[in-house]
């Protein structure tokens, strides 16, 4: 598959084994001295082993977790990246899941004014939505992706052998993003994605092949919309993409970034999304209860308030600091009755029933 966004060109290669270095040079172009430096973290830093061959390339290992994606750790890539001698020509290549392709990415685009990116995505989250598209960022003064750029990578690497590697809870944080691509799709794949879920759950959690064709569903669809909208432009496709993002991320900075995963976040958000939209006759009550039914079938915390933050102030106010503002109001995206679309918060009525939806006293 291959994409434009904007000024960039995006290969994404879909496969079962994980690429050896040789290739992704090869893949890049590259014929002569390959200079990368690779960026992994605690948990995919065997996997970074496995693409490097045994060959002495350097690498950057950094700690695991949301909590990490900060300064600090962007600080630390271009820190080992001068120590390794990296040059504007230079590729560097995350090995991992969002929060390493946001760093990795981030890191990159200020390399030199813009080094080579490359994305070896590890983690189903990665794969159906962080790994395409150019966001890149960190988390910083209790925001989540408060600092960013938008820079894709050259090459994208999803090879699905290596979602053996992770837990459940990194699955349930995938199929989170897949379920919220799935009903912006349109209700041909959710349709499919609800079917697969009640016939094969545990064959779909297991890494059954069907999942590769949802990966490769998921990756177009998103990528058409990037294409169209790179730069997410206010009235733009590419806002759709945040769906249940609003809330969720609200909750992450809450909670305290790394108490909840960006997936479980975005799924709660989501729920959260249809009552907004059931309250406000947008979301049809048929559409609402099949999108929730399967979100709690996956075993997703759905309820409000979020045990971990009841406080609806603060997350009113970490919603305040969102990039998704309009104009200085909150805009939430909620289910309508083919995709979804996006709502202004504009009155007090309307700040009213966003805390009540909130509290959980909505409906």
């Amino acid at each position: 598959m291959r994409f434009k966004f904007g000024e960039f060109n995006t290969t994404v290669l879909i496969s079962r084994e994980i690429p050896a270095i040789h290739r992704i040079a090869f893949d890049m172009g590259i014929k002569d001295s390959f200079k990368p430096l690779i960026i992994a973290d605690e948990n995919t830093a065997s996997i970074a082993e496995i693409i490097c061959g045994g060959g002495d390339y350097p690498c950057c290992i950094l700690k695991s977790g949301e909590e990490h994606k900060n300064w600090q750790s962007v600080e630390t890539i271009l820190s080992v990246a001068v120590k390794s001698g990296l040059g504007r020509d230079g590729v560097i290549i995350a090995v991992g899941g969002g929060v390493i392709g946001d760093l990795a990415g981030f890191a990159a685009s200020i390399f030199m004014r813009g080094c080579r990116f490359a994305f070896v995505s590890t983690t189903l989250l990665g794969m159906v939505d962080a790994s395409v598209g150019g966001k890149t960022g960190f988390d910083i003064f209790g925001y989540k992706n408060l600092a960013g750029s938008f820079y894709p990578a050259e090459i994208v690497y999803l090879p699905v052998n290596a979602l053996s590697f992770l837990p459940e809870k990194e699955w349930k944080s995938g199929m989170a993003e897949l379920i919220k691509t799935a009903i912006l799709a349109g209700d041909d794949f959710l349709d499919d994605l609800i079917d697969s879920a009640a016939n094969q759950s545990k064959d779909l959690m297991s890494k059954n092949s069907s999942l590769t064709k949802f990966i490769e569903r998921a990756v177009l669809y998103k990528g058409s919309v990037v294409s169209e909208d790179f730069r997410e432009a206010e009235d733009g496709k590419r806002r759709l993409l945040n769906l249940g993002h609003t809330f969720a991320h609200a909750l992450e900075s809450a909670a305290g970034f790394g108490c909840v995963s960006h997936g479980e976040a975005v799924a709660w958000g989501i729920v959260r999304a249809c009552e907004l939209g059931r309250a406000l006759g947008i979301t049809p009550k048929a559409r609402a209860v099949k999108i929730v039914s399967l979100i709690e079938s996956f075993g997703y915390l759905s309820a409000a308030p979020h045990p971990l933050a009841h406080n609806t102030d603060a997350l009113i106010n970490a919603m305040k600091n969102d990039k998704k503002k309009s104009g200085g109001k909150l805009t939430f995206i909620v289910p309508n009755d083919i995709g979804a679309c996006s709502f202004l918060i504009e009155s007090d009525a309307h700040l009213k029933l966003l805390k009540k939806i909130l509290s959980g006293s909505v409906l």
